[in-house]
């Protein structure tokens, strides 16, 4: 009889349009295609509505309500895992004994009330969310947001302190595959890598048109990223600039208006942010929070040209060697001249085939999981 897996995602895994949606879609997908009949269990919100892309993958599917607002509200829980705690969800998980994976700490609230004796359980760590939501606060301007980001960054590290040490914690890098070790004592801590579309390095020879930074916009951290390159290394120097992303704000617009070499995409489709990546002379992608990996990285690493990050953005990752490092704006300003005129060469090809090939392989990394889950 083939194996059956219950997989609970904090979303829906569909559309496949930002990092922690194409970890979960293709790891669905890695999954059905080793003969695992799936058992989908996630939670609606953002108005994800219902996607029937997912049908192909999976066995059933059940669709769950966030609780928002006050209604998601806890004194000691996290508002991300409290908001998803569901007595159906629960219920229909303990009609038998398949193995579960819970995608996200978001995830993790009725731990303790699963059998973990007669089934194995698997967490899927998409970042330390301690560390990610107070590096949320540090880069928030608003006031609300950071005393909120602030708030849940304590309740998490709270939490993660709890987490029952029997489970499999799958952890997206080996930097925070050490931290759950020797910080939560999580000896069942392993390294997973990111599932994505990328399989294969796809990068373009020689000279592209211009520069790119992408992302979600409407995320603190990468709107910081988008106004620190718009505010202090493009005027500096006259290369032209796309700042591409998701409902970006007022700010973003004005900024990336100021100057003729700048300019803004907003709401791009996923088709029109690989034709960018593709298309660009530069990805330019720096992060202001060292947890998890960026899957931004990635799509630039095996379909752009030439990278230029800073530590944060590549700490822990294995692909510094990959990238070009710089760690301020005028560091920046320095390596894209430097690079603007420079034609993207077959040995830099070759080194991210090496560099990434072996590592981010969703075929091998299924065989990876498995284990820990029968």
């Amino acid at each position: 009889m083939s194996r059956q897996l219950h997989i609970v995602c904090l979303d829906a895994p569909w559309p496949a349009d930002y990092g922690g949606a194409i970890d979960m879609f293709y790891k669905i997908e890695a999954l059905h295609q080793a003969g695992i009949r799936i058992h989908l269990h996630y939670f609606s919100y953002h108005h994800r509505g219902h996607p029937t892309e997912l049908n192909p993958y999976c066995e059933t599917i059940h669709r769950y309500e966030r609780k928002t607002g006050h209604k998601g509200f806890s004194f000691t829980l996290p508002y991300i895992i409290a908001s998803r705690i569901n007595e159906e969800l629960l219920a229909n998980l303990s009609k038998d004994e398949h193995p579960v994976l819970l995608e996200g700490i978001h995830c993790a609230g009725f731990l303790s009330k699963l059998d973990r004796e007669k089934r194995k359980i698997v967490v899927r760590l998409h970042n330390d969310e301690y560390d990610y939501y107070k590096q949320l606060g540090h880069s928030s301007n608003n006031l609300y947001k950071k005393i909120y980001f602030y708030h849940e960054s304590r309740l998490l590290k709270k939490f993660q302190e709890t987490l029952p040490k029997n489970c499999g914690y799958a952890a997206i890098t080996t930097k925070d595959t050490q931290c759950f070790r020797d910080q939560y004592g999580l000896k069942n801590s392993f390294f997973l890598p990111a599932f994505t579309p990328y399989q294969e390095i796809k990068c373009g020879e020689g000279m592209g048109n211009f520069c790119l930074y992408h992302g979600n916009l409407s995320v603190p951290e990468n709107e910081k990223a988008a106004l620190w390159l718009l505010t202090n290394v493009f005027p500096k120097i006259k290369i032209p600039l796309v700042v591409a992303g998701k409902n970006p704000s007022k700010r973003v617009d004005k900024m990336a208006h100021l100057y003729q070499h700048t300019c803004l995409v907003s709401n791009p489709s996923a088709t029109e942010i690989n034709d960018l990546v593709k298309k660009a002379h530069i990805n330019i992608l720096p992060s202001f929070s060292r947890t998890g990996i960026k899957i931004k990285l990635l799509h630039a690493l095996f379909e752009g040209r030439h990278c230029v990050v800073n530590e944060q953005m590549v700490e822990g990752t294995g692909l510094e060697a990959a990238c070009h490092i710089g760690n301020n704006a005028n560091a920046f300003a320095s390596i894209i001249v430097q690079l603007h005129h420079q034609p993207f060469e077959q040995e830099e090809i070759t080194l991210r085939k090496k560099l990434l090939g072996a590592t981010y392989n969703n075929k091998k990394n299924v065989q990876l999981l498995i284990p820990y889950l029968w």
